[in-house]
Parts: C-alpha cells; sequence; structure tokens
C-alpha cells in the first residue's frame, strides 16, 4: 500500500476550476486559543489526512464506498463561515472588539486559507456580584460557590466559563433536592465600560413563575417494572410489595426483587438527588444482565408535599447465550488451531449471578522434523481446559459487609478449572484449581481483588523413555519440576488504581500490583501433626507433597496524550517468585515466561531466556533439545518494560478507524539460582544488560469500536543468548534480515533436532521477524 500510495498526486480527483484546502495558516491570535480556533474552521475546509484522501481516491469509487473521506474543495461560503466563527470564538474568550479578517491563496490547485485577527485588548471582570431571591438557594450557592466557579473578579471576561460555572450550579442543585430547577433560572447580566475593556458582572437566580421559592422535593414510592426479553409487558407477570417504597412487577419472571433494590440508591424520605439516579442507571447495567437501563422518570404528587414517585422501566437481555472463538498460526512448518467455547447463563437463581462454562482445545501440529530421529509429523502438543464460574454481584461473606457498590459492582465468584497439558514423547500435565475471589471497588479508581481461598492441584507423567534420558543427562531439575504430583493452598490479592482511564486519551498513570502466597497453613500443620516426608525431604499432607512459595508481579503505565489520538506509553512489569520452606522450585505453572504478542514481541511465547541461555549447550542431544521446546525456557524473575507510541492513519478504513505504532520492547526472564540445565540463566545485577533482550517493531490497528484487531510486525534487535557484539543481532545481521546467509545456516547447525535421511542437520531457522495478531491492545 505503501508504494502504490507514494506515487499517487493528491489533487488528481480536483478539476481545474475548484482547489483543494491543503494548508490554514492563523495570525495574530494568541497561543493559548490558536489550537482551539483551529476547530471553529468549517470541517469541509480543513485540510484531509493524506491517508484518508488517498484511500477515498483508491477503493471509494467516487465516493459509491465510505472508504476514506472526500476531497476537502474550497468553498468561499464556508470561508466567510468559519472567519465569522473564529470571530465569535474570540469574542468569548474576552476579546470583545476583535475583528478577524481571511484570505486565500491557490497555488497548483492546492488551497492556503489565512486568518488574520486583530485582537484589540482583552477584558476583564472588575466586578462580580449575585442576585438571588430564594435565600435557600442564594446560601446553596455562596457555600459551594468556590469549590468550582471559574469566573472571578480580575479574571479574563470568558463565556464559556459562565456556561461552566451555570451548569456546575445547575448540578449542585439537581443534587440538593431541586427536581423542579432549570439553567434557563441562571442569567449573566454583564456591564461593559467599553473603552477601559472591563466588565462588571452579576449572576441572578430567578424564583419558578406565581412561587415564592424552589422547592425541594423527597422521594416518595417506587415502581419497578421488568419486562420480557423482548420489551413487551403482556401476560401474567410477578407482582410483589416489596416494603413501603418498592412495588416490583416482573413479567419475565426471572428475577427477585433484591437483584434490583440493592441498587436502588434513592431511599423514601430522602431528598431527590441526580448522583444517585445516575449512580442507580449505571450499577443496575453494571450487571449484565439487562438489555436496557434508562433514567427512572419522576411524577409528582398532586398535594403540596413536593415527594415525586419513581418508576424504573427495564429490559433484560436473554438468559443464555453462547460465544465460539477460533484461531490458527502458522510458523516455519509448525501450526495449529486453537478453539473455545464460552456458555453464558445471565441469572441463575434469580439473583443475577453469572454462570460461566468454558472450554478450551489447543492443537499444535509440527511437520519441520517429518521422519527425522524416527519420528513421524503429527500433534506436537495439546492443551485442553475446561472451568466452571459463578458470578455473584455481591459479596458473599458470613460477615457483614456494608454496600460496596457506589463505585463499582462488588462480585464474589467461585470458579473450578481443570487443565490437561500434553507434549509429545515427553510429559502428560494435570491441573485442577478451586478457588474464590471478591472484587470491589474502593473509589472509582482503586479497584481490590482478594482471593481468600486458592486450592492447587497438579500432577505430571513422564514417559518412561524421555525420563531415563533426562536422568542420564543429569537434568534431574527437569525430572521433578514437570513429573512430580504436588497441591497448594494460599491466598492472592490484586490491586488496581486508574484502570477505568485504560481507554482514554489523558495523562495518567496505571498501576496493578499482584500477590500470591501459598504453602504456609499446610506447612504449620504439618508439623503440629508431624506428617511424613517425601524422598527429597519434603512433607506432605495427604500423601502428596504441598508447596510453599511467594509470588509477586507489578505492572505500571505511563500514557501521555499528545492530542489527535495520538499517545506515548511507557509500561514497566517486573516479578519474582521465591519458593522457600517445603520447596525448593516453583511448581511449573508458576514460573514466568516471556515472548508473545503482549510481551517482547519479536519472540514467540516461552522462546526467550532465561537470561543467556542457549539451547545450543544440549551440543548434539537433537531429541532433548527437541522434547523440551517451549518447557526449558522459564525462570522466577521476570523484568520486561515496553514504550510504545501510537497515532492515527486513517477515520475510514474498510469501516474501521485504521491507527500505527511504533514500539520498543525490553527484558527477559532469568533463574533465581544458577542451574545446571540452564547455564548462564541466572539473575545478576552485574549482567542485567547483557543479558537482556530488545525488540523494535511497528503494527496496525483496526479500531471496530466496540473491539480493535492488531498486526504487529517485531525484529530481534538484541540477542542476549549470544555474547558481546554478536547479541546485537539486528544490525550485524541486517543483511540476513529477509534471506538466509552463514548466520541463519550457523544458527540451524548449532540447533538441530535431528538429522534428516540425507545426513543433514535440522532444526529451528532463526527468524528476525515476528508477526503477531492479536484483539485488543497489547496493554
Amino acid at each position: 500500500m505503501v508504494i502504490i500510495i507514494s506515487g499517487c498526486g493528491i489533487t488528481r480527483g480536483v478539476r481545474n476550476d475548484q482547489a483543494l484546502v491543503r494548508k490554514i495558516t492563523l495570525k495574530g491570535i494568541d497561543k493559548d486559543f490558536s489550537e482551539a480556533a483551529l476547530n471553529y474552521v468549517d470541517k469541509e475546509q480543513q485540510p484531509n489526512n493524506w491517508l484518508n484522501l488517498q484511500f477515498y481516491y483508491l477503493f471509494s469509487k467516487k465516493g459509491k464506498r465510505e472508504i476514506g473521506e472526500g476531497p476537502r474543495l474550497l468553498d468561499s461560503n464556508l470561508v466567510e463561515f468559519s472567519r465569522l466563527q473564529i470571530q465569535k470564538f474570540l469574542q468569548s474568550k474576552g476579546y470583545l472588539k476583535v475583528k478577524v479578517a481571511d484570505s486565500i491563496i491557490v497555488k497548483k490547485k492546492k488551497a492556503e486559507l489565512v486568518f488574520t485577527a486583530i485582537e484589540g485588548p482583552m477584558f476583564r471582570i472588575r466586578n462580580f456580584k449575585d442576585s438571588i431571591y430564594d435565600p435557600k438557594v442564594k446560601s446553596l450557592y455562596r457555600e459551594t460557590r468556590k469549590s468550582y466557579s471559574h469566573v472571578n473578579t480580575g479574571g479574563r471576561f470568558d463565556t464559556d466559563s459562565l456556561a461552566y460555572d451555570r451548569d456546575q450550579f445547575y448540578l449542585v442543585m439537581k443534587r440538593n433536592g431541586y427536581f423542579d430547577f432549570y439553567r434557563q433560572y441562571i442569567n449573566y447580566l454583564p456591564d461593559s465600560s467599553y473603552n477601559k475593556s472591563v466588565v462588571d458582572l452579576v449572576m441572578t437566580i430567578d424564583n419558578p413563575v406565581d412561587k415564592p421559592a424552589h422547592p425541594i422535593y423527597t422521594i416518595n414510592n417506587t415502581l419497578i417494572t421488568i419486562s420480557r426479553s423482548n420489551g413487551r409487558v403482556e401476560g401474567k407477570a410477578d407482582t410483589i410489595q416489596v416494603d413501603s417504597q418498592f412495588r416490583f412487577v416482573d413479567f419475565s419472571g426471572r428475577f427477585k426483587p433484591h437483584t434490583v433494590t440493592d441498587y436502588i440508591f434513592q431511599k423514601k424520605g430522602q431528598i431527590y438527588d441526580l448522583d444517585k439516579q445516575t449512580l442507580t442507571t449505571s450499577r443496575l447495567s453494571e450487571l449484565n444482565v439487562f438489555r436496557n437501563v434508562p433514567s427512572p422518570t419522576y411524577e409528582k404528587l398532586s398535594d403540596s408535599t413536593n415527594r415525586l414517585n419513581s418508576k424504573i422501566d427495564i429490559v433484560p437481555l436473554k438468559k443464555m447465550s453462547d460465544r465460539v472463538e477460533a484461531e490458527f498460526l502458522f510458523n516455519g512448518g509448525r501450526y495449529g488451531y486453537n478453539v473455545g467455547n464460552t456458555f453464558t447463563n445471565r441469572n441463575l437463581f434469580k439473583e443475577a449471578a453469572i454462570l460461566q462454562v468454558k472450554l478450551n482445545w489447543s492443537v499444535l501440529f509440527d511437520n519441520s522434523n517429518n521422519g527425522v530421529n524416527g519420528v513421524s509429523a503429527g500433534i506436537q502438543n495439546q492443551d485442553f481446559k475446561t472451568g466452571v464460574s459463578l458470578i455473584y454481584p455481591r459479596i458473599i461473606s458470613p460477615f457483614n459487609f456494608p454496600n460496596l457498590a457506589k463505585f463499582g459492582v462488588p462480585h464474589t465468584t467461585f470458579s473450578s478449572n481443570f487443565q490437561l497439558f500434553y507434549q509429545k514423547l515427553l510429559v502428560e500435565r494435570k491441573s485442577f484449581i478451586n478457588s474464590i475471589t471478591y472484587d470491589f471497588f474502593e473509589t472509582a479508581r482503586k479497584q481490590h481483588s482478594l482471593t481468600p481461598i486458592n486450592i492447587e492441584f497438579s500432577s505430571g507423567v513422564i514417559d518412561p523413555v524421555a525420563r531415563k534420558a533426562l536422568l542420564d543427562s543429569n537434568r534431574f531439575s527437569y525430572v521433578y519440576l514437570i513429573g512430580r504430583t504436588t497441591f497448594s493452598s494460599g491466598s492472592q490479592y490484586t490491586f488496581q488504581y486508574n484502570a477505568n482511564e485504560l481507554n482514554s486519551y489523558k495523562n495518567f498513570y496505571y498501576f496493578r500490583g499482584s500477590l500470591d502466597i501459598a504453602g504456609n497453613t499446610l506447612n504449620a500443620l504439618s508439623k503440629v501433626l508431624n506428617t511424613s516426608k517425601d524422598t527429597l525431604g519434603q512433607r506432605t499432607m495427604f500423601g502428596y507433597t504441598f508447596a510453599q512459595y511467594v509470588k509477586g508481579e507489578i505492572d505500571y503505565r505511563l500514557y501521555r496524550s499528545f492530542g489527535g489520538e495520538r499517545q506515548f506509553i511507557f509500561r514497566f512489569n517486573p516479578g519474582i517468585g521465591i519458593p522457600y520452606g517445603n520447596s525448593k522450585q516453583l511448581i511449573f505453572e508458576k514460573n514466568f515466561y516471556t515472548g508473545g504478542a503482549n510481551d517482547i514481541r519479536a519472540w514467540l511465547p516461552r522462546t526467550l531466556g532465561p537470561g543467556q541461555f542457549n539451547r545450543a549447550s544440549y551440543g548434539t542431544d537433537y531429541v532433548q533439545r527437541s522434547r523440551l521446546k517451549y518447557l526449558d525456557q522459564f525462570g522466577e524473575i521476570k523484568i520486561v518494560a515496553n514504550a510504545e507510541y501510537r497515532y492515527k492513519l486513517a477515520d475510514n478504513f474498510f469501516g474501521s478507524k485504521l491507527k500505527g505504532a511504533f514500539f520498543m520492547d525490553a527484558g527477559n526472564v532469568w533463574r533465581l539460582h544458577k542451574q545446571v540445565e540452564n547455564p548462564n540463566g541466572e539473575f545478576r545485577f552485574n549482567n542485567i544488560l547483557q543479558s537482556t533482550a530488545i525488540g523494535i517493531g511497528t503494527g496496525l490497528r483496526f479500531d471496530l469500536s466496540f473491539f480493535v484487531f492488531r498486526l504487529d510486525a517485531a525484529f530481534k534487535f538484541k540477542d542476549p543468548q549470544f555474547n558481546g557484539s554478536d547479541q546485537w543481532v539486528f544490525i550485524k545481521h541486517f543483511n540476513e534480515l529477509l534471506k538466509a546467509g552463514d548466520f541463519k545456516r550457523a544458527y540451524i547447525q548449532a540447533n538441530g533436532t535431528g538429522i534428516d535421511k540425507n545426513g543433514h542437520v535440522v532444526g529451528d531457522s532463526y527468524n528476525f521477524m515476528q508477526l503477531n495478531f492479536g484483539i485488543g491492545l497489547p496493554f
């Protein structure tokens, strides 16, 4: 596309009597307002995005398809309209005497619009006072004004600030029972001294017609109506008078009253509060069982008590759904698929409890070593996962907790998961995990996740031939790691900050910290009960060795916006796992791995590290190298850093918004201690730079609003498995980026996985580039 577009002129669709707007120049405008002033130029007179315009020329068939954007042609009427809009904008910013002129420069069918402003003096507020007839309203205004007002004596006379103050006090009134209050009651009366460039300002709030004051309303009764999934209210309904406030009418017959009433925050006798109304609508929507939750409607009682009856009409989602997902991968003779199915029951026990049943099956086929070492092509490994989760929208506990839904719906999740992993000619591993997790919000920004009970059972059965070969080559730790049976009982905790900002373009930072501790309770019990020990001297419970460890991980991200959907993100993601007490190694599933679409993207998952470990250290042990692939590159320590710049390319590319990214990834995993099986794989402070991998790349993001397709091309820049200057593979071997040469041939010789029938060493080739396809952003 870049090659094609580079030869395309941007004016080829423009007639000789037309001109394409390519530049806008603003002169004489205060730098604080120049960027905002550009927005007041009519959209049809703003220059095209170059790539958007090329997409239009190439794919839209002269506007018949909605792809890209049509050429923005010069229109003198719209230029005059834009001039007036810029002038009004500057007047609203205090330049009441401003005059704006326009001029047009056309050259080779390209037009430049020039807007020149003579701003004159800025008008400032000399005096400010209020005139409010209702004494309660006056008191409320004077009590709250300092917390939000942008209108102050000596400040710039800015009509945007006046509108902001009006909106803020309108919300104050709506939070304090003034249901009937409207913005139109608030007026600003400026009296300008034109020659002195000052304004005397009076803010007035009128009373309602024929009333001495603004009435304060309280909540009375609430009618809750739940329709059928098709939105109809017909047939027999479950009707319950819950208490003196709530009357519950359910035409779907699927909900208990407290499922809804627990999240209605406006209670009988309380004053009307717009924030509580919004909170009610938000929380009911977040239950994920209702398709439509409109804002409550209110009816004033006909008497003089100033009470409101409210009505909430809700349309539920269909009770059950099923989602199937699949993906296919291909890389150098290996191909595979991943198929998943998720069944969801959205309203179990009539309490908005969500039941999810997940099945996932992954299969990897390998034809790269067909016939090598007597091994035929076929399934290399399989991974089958199934899990059941029951999610309640509340905290379920033997202890009484207050309503924690002010900042988000709390959840209690009961889950049970089973995994079966098979690696051909090596191992079959099973794991079974049961847990209870509580998720709740402390504030809108602070989220906690606590798993007080997490019980894991895992076992591995190594192929007898592979087991003997591992023992004969003194790789005892792998036999212990992937072949042992163990279980653990522990707790987990995760804290997140600013997760609610992740889809925004603001300047902010995100933090996620997690802690996983296991085995302490079992260790104490085993000592008290004096349980038996296994052959390695580790205590057992119920006949099995139990694991004891602590594992922590941090995900810190810094987001910086440059406007126009341009954003820079820096991410730092360290982690460490430490076995202690009854364990000398982490459980296999608890180790860190790196590489992949969301990590260090120039490497496939589980193919980097640990440290400077090089799989060439297997020598001519081709079978072991082949068997242990994807299993021998792990560590108890992880440090990953990512830097990514994101920007917009086109607004409309076949129905999606096309965005781009440049990125750099760095990091690795390391072993906690020196290990014979992973030479040079241990973590050392004096070797951290030498053992760090670096990848660079670029990518495209196809933003469809509800999800994002992502395609990244990442290149190995520095590879820690080599030494010295040989690590800088992108620079030193750039000539072999897209072809084979001496370096790649030597790599296959050193990393062979077998010998073919012709006596040639075969194995994994060295790939500089890795393509990653994913859904969603990497971070």
